[in-house]
């Protein structure tokens, strides 16, 4: 069973969900970038004192009101909403994550370094300028936490609004690169190539390795292990798993970066996909032949 904890939105006390489906549309989502001074599960459960002098305290208290000005007594912080000392519980978590911001009624995207005088109307000339320099779109985790929910409003510094998905859906999708009928649900990630996938995550980083693929999870539908400590072939893992489950051949349209590379069949990272944007997945139903992966490489018909 996979646990899913919820924060009160006015006691702040951990809620243990275990029944996803029942929860769907009653909890707010928080995305953000991390700091150095978060606030964990095990403040939370077990010293609120210590948790008000931590820096990552003020976007808890912002997401918390919000939720509850929005009708809303739950909200799910991945900094405090999982028990890191359980293995298990974080791969559970990780491999749930997507479902989780797709779940939630509304995600609030908090741009801690997007500093304005008051409340904005994302129609404003220099909304684009505020927002491409922040460091919420560079980061890996934020990828998904953009696509999965349906109604994501975004905040600045002080957690004043900036505009809605919705309202800025060109804008973003400029920034990101990703289509705007994606961003929208308008069209399904099904639909769009893997190697175009794998495009939108080409800039991006995280503080572990691991993370660029662990990321990624949700955007290719794929469940695996975490393994912390086994660098870049989480990534290769990751594109091994797409392998089994998919037939798109786009996985292996990727562009090496230097000569070390020669050879290899799958990309190290993200950063292989980078000219990948415009590279559709096109299959002819009496073609759709399987490929195998073995320990003796890939069989393939073309």
């Amino acid at each position: 069973t996979v646990v899913m904890w919820l924060l009160n939105v006015k006691t702040w006390m951990l809620k243990q969900i275990t029944k996803e489906r029942d929860w769907a549309r009653k909890y707010a989502i928080l995305s953000h970038t991390w700091t150095d001074d978060e606030v964990d599960f095990r403040d939370i459960n077990t010293n609120l004192k210590v948790a008000t002098q931590k820096k990552g305290y003020a976007k808890i208290k912002y997401a918390c009101r919000q939720a509850d000005k929005d009708g809303l007594k739950y909200v799910w912080i991945d900094t405090c909403c999982i028990d890191k000392s359980s293995s298990a519980e974080l791969s559970q978590a990780i491999n749930s994550m997507y479902k989780w911001y797709t779940n939630a009624k509304v995600c609030y995207a908090y741009l801690s370094d997007v500093k304005v005088a008051g409340p904005r109307n994302p129609a404003e000339e220099d909304t684009r300028k505020l927002l491409e320099g922040s460091r919420w779109f560079t980061r890996s985790w934020t990828l998904q936490e953009l696509i999965a929910p349906d109604h994501v409003m975004f905040f600045a510094h002080a957690w004043q609004s900036i505009g809605t998905k919705h309202e800025m859906v060109d804008l973003l999708s400029s920034i990101t690169g990703i289509d705007a009928d994606v961003l929208t649900h308008r069209q399904g990630l099904h639909s769009i190539s893997v190697a175009k996938r794998m495009s939108w995550a080409a800039h991006r980083q995280s503080s572990r390795e691991e993370d660029q693929a662990y990321s990624l999870l949700g955007i290719f539908d794929v469940h695996m292990p975490m393994l912390y400590g086994e660098g870049e072939k989480a990534f290769i893992r990751l594109q091994e798993e797409i392998v089994r489950t998919s037939l798109d051949h786009s996985v292996f349209a990727w562009e090496t970066w230097t000569d070390v590379l020669a050879g290899t069949l799958f990309s190290p990272s993200p950063y292989g996909f980078r000219d990948a944007a415009k590279v559709e997945s096109w299959t002819v139903p009496e073609r759709d032949e399987s490929f195998e992966l073995s320990n003796k490489g890939l069989r393939i018909t073309l």
